[in-house]
């Protein structure tokens, strides 16, 4: 396996720790779509027993992000191991179709309260950019709309999310390899951030939709374009270290 894995102390949430630095790897692309997982060396790497390790995979196949791998050689009917799952095109476009309804509500109601997001979530933002770190890029993203979620006033808004938040995450990590995709990223958030904080709801719902449309259209191209994603994806190594975990 060419990924590594960074090690993490044992806690009584171990099995949800181990699960979250299995997920981030996945979606920063450390653990590679088509890519096989096996308990033991994700638990030597991680300096954990095989147990939690066990049990993350077994979330992790529930909720569809690793699954049965099949023989180097012999019948196809036959497994040994787990393997990271392929992007699912679908299944990425429905989950943007519900997070874009998700998203303008969100914005049109925030904005009927002239929130103001916090300052920190872009400063956070613009830095991983900058570095290049995918992982951070992908947490001040979700941070971003999740300051919007709460804004809105809706708890339900956050609940219905976080049931595809995962797959979302994923999706980011497809797309913010892209430099030309995460370059303008931050300054579509501050100017949606800007319109909800005037009040200004029609503004902050036009560059919403706007912004998600955006993102939907380029990773179905990153996609349904993997030789020139693959070029992107090494054009942004030279621009920056990745972080793993």
């Amino acid at each position: 396996m060419s990924a590594q894995l960074h090690q993490i102390e044992t806690s009584p949430d171990l099995v949800e720790r181990v699960y979250r630095a299995l997920l981030d790897a996945i979606c920063t692309g450390a653990l590679r779509p088509g890519q096989r997982v096996m308990q033991e060396e994700l638990a030597e790497q991680l300096a954990v027993s095989r147990q939690p390790v066990m049990q993350a995979l077994r979330l992790l196949r529930k909720d569809g992000f690793v699954r049965d791998a099949p023989l180097i050689s012999g019948p196809s009917a036959r497994t040994r191991g787990l393997q990271v799952c392929p992007l699912d095109a679908d299944l990425i476009a429905q989950v943007y179709q519900v997070r874009g309804a998700l998203d303008l509500l969100a914005v049109r109601l925030a904005a009927a309260q002239r929130v103001r997001i916090d300052p920190a979530i872009f400063e956070a933002g613009r830095l991983a950019v900058e570095r290049a770190e995918i992982k951070a890029m992908i947490d001040a993203d979700a941070a971003f709309h999740t300051a919007i979620y709460a804004a809105a006033g809706n708890p339900l808004i956050a609940q219905t999310a976080q049931l595809h938040w995962q797959h979302i995450r994923r999706a980011m990590g497809v797309a913010l390899q892209s430099y030309q995709i995460r370059k303008p990223v931050w300054e579509e958030h501050e100017a949606i951030a800007a319109a909800i904080a005037d009040g200004d709801a029609m503004r902050a719902t036009q560059l919403m939709s706007e912004h998600t449309g955006k993102a939907a259209s380029a990773l179905t191209a990153l996609m349904t374009q993997p030789e020139s994603a693959a070029a992107t994806a090494a054009t942004d190594q030279l621009r920056g270290r990745r972080q793993l975990l």
